[in-house]
């Protein structure tokens, strides 16, 4: 979902997007795509000789039961991917000048003060599995390329992520708080994720890590809410803790810790290099997504 959105985005801009994945784009694409496990050198490493960067969004859904094999799965697609492409990137002549790696926002844990780049990381599979995967890219990085880190929140747009199921909730009058509703929803809109990774790769005085997320995260209550108004439904049944384990659980196939736990992030960095959202707040981003 966010590369295909990146590769229209940079198509857009002069650019010539090659997608390398496990698998095909469900729907034709304008780009050329390459097979690729995840786990070994191929035929694919010959793309990245001479491109102007490599985005690494690789990585295992997290929308599952954390079953101990979904758990291992996470964790494995994501490292291993990263340290195969630091060998391919020894192994051609013409390196990109930049690797721009994808991290996560859950890497700061479950908590409901507010986390920025210099916050402690917190504890659990999400931020075992971030410092792990950010540790790898470092490891992987050859010398002499920049790298960038986004440590990205949840992404809201139309075509993809988590939204559409909120939305489908909503209409059904189940949009209402879940829990206690003050767990956290960190959020950014695709077409500034699109922008933040364009400006990863073209920017050469962006490195290192940064919180990739809207500057004004909101509670699960008011997230809802604000759903709510977008779409026009009067009504959002609350939910239980029981009632979100028991749902999640058995009917969406999911962890009901991805809607009952949550977290505040903002970017202290972007934000003192005066780096400007075009969806900087939620009612916005949602109008964008559903007027537009």
């Amino acid at each position: 979902y966010i590369g295909i959105n990146l590769a229209e985005w940079l198509e857009e801009r002069g650019f010539t997007p090659i997608l390398i994945s496990r698998n095909r784009p469900q729907k034709p694409l304008p780009f050329q795509h390459l097979q690729w496990d995840g786990r070994s050198i191929g035929p694919w490493t010959e793309s990245l000789d001479g491109a102007a960067a490599v985005v690494n969004l690789a990585g295992r859904t997290v929308d599952c039961i954390k079953t101990p094999d979904n758990c291992d799965q996470i964790l494995r697609s994501r490292v291993e991917s990263t340290r195969v492409i630091g060998r391919a990137l020894q192994q051609i002549a013409s390196r990109p000048p930049v690797w721009v790696q994808m991290s996560t926002a859950h890497i700061y844990g479950d908590s409901e003060l507010r986390c920025t780049e210099d916050s402690p990381f917190g504890y659990g599979l999400a931020p075992t599995v971030g410092k792990a995967w950010e540790a790898e890219h470092l490891a992987a990085l050859p010398e002499g390329m920049r790298s960038v880190i986004l440590r990205t929140s949840f992404v809201i747009g139309k075509k993809g992520g988590a939204l559409p199921q909120l939305k489908l909730l909503t209409r059904l009058g189940l949009g209402g708080k879940v829990g206690h509703g003050r767990q956290g929803i960190s959020w950014i809109h695709e077409d500034d994720m699109s922008a933040l990774l364009f400006r990863a790769i073209t920017d050469d005085e962006m490195q290192g890590a940064y919180v990739a997320s809207a500057p004004a995260p909101r509670s699960y209550r008011d997230f809802m809410r604000a759903l709510r108004r977008q779409l026009k439904m009067p009504i959002g049944l609350p939910a239980t803790s029981w009632m979100v384990r028991f749902g999640t659980r058995y009917l969406f196939k999911t962890d009901p810790e991805l809607v009952l736990y949550g977290r505040f992030v903002v970017s202290e960095r972007l934000a003192a290099e005066g780096y400007d959202f075009q969806y900087p707040n939620l009612e916005a981003a949602l109008k964008g997504i559903y007027e537009k």
